[in-house]
């Protein structure tokens, strides 16, 4: 019984649990907004190749 107390108690593998969800996030909005992304990248990669062209 102490065992199953102490181990409710124990509060090391918070941090892992709370990085885990955070990338779990982060992945699936990366994921919903890939398109948007996507071009939001290309946008900006034609607009430098566009403006450095004219150094």
């Amino acid at each position: 019984m102490y065992h199953l107390k102490s181990f409710l108690k124990e509060e090391d593998g918070v941090g892992v649990v709370e990085i885990i969800l955070i990338l779990v996030v982060l992945i699936s909005l990366v994921l919903i907004f890939k398109n948007q992304l996507t071009s939001l990248v290309a946008n900006i990669f034609s607009k430098i190749i566009s403006q450095s062209n004219n150094i």
